[in-house]
């Protein structure tokens, strides 16, 4: 399944406040950048994930948020460095903006 340009322009449109917002296609999802910094992932299914990283991990985590595992079809996998953003942020650009400049203080 690939994202669709309408959840492209949603995702930019959440994090215009940065600023300049780029975005790469990857592995049927996209990639979210601020600066040339990858702060944020769309995958295929149209979930955003935020980068987390130092203390702000512990912030997601208090928030509610769970963090991202990639599970293979043989059933391995790993813990991505990425959390479920939280659906209030989904619905307000002003917070998910606040949430991605707190990622990208600690990348």
């Amino acid at each position: 399944m690939s994202l669709s340009d309408e959840e492209i322009a949603f995702a930019r449109d959440l994090f215009a406040g940065l600023g300049e917002i780029s975005t790469r296609k990857m592995f049927g999802g996209l990639g979210i950048y601020h600066g040339g910094t990858i702060f944020a992932v769309m995958l295929a299914e149209g979930d955003i994930l935020i980068k987390g990283a130092g203390d702000f991990i512990d912030r997601l985590e208090e928030m509610g948020c769970a963090r991202w595992r990639y599970t293979r079809k043989d059933g391995s996998g790993a813990a991505m460095p990425y959390w479920s953003l939280p659906g209030a942020a989904l619905d307000d650009p002003e917070e998910a903006v606040a949430l991605a400049r707190e990622a990208l203080r600690h990348l």
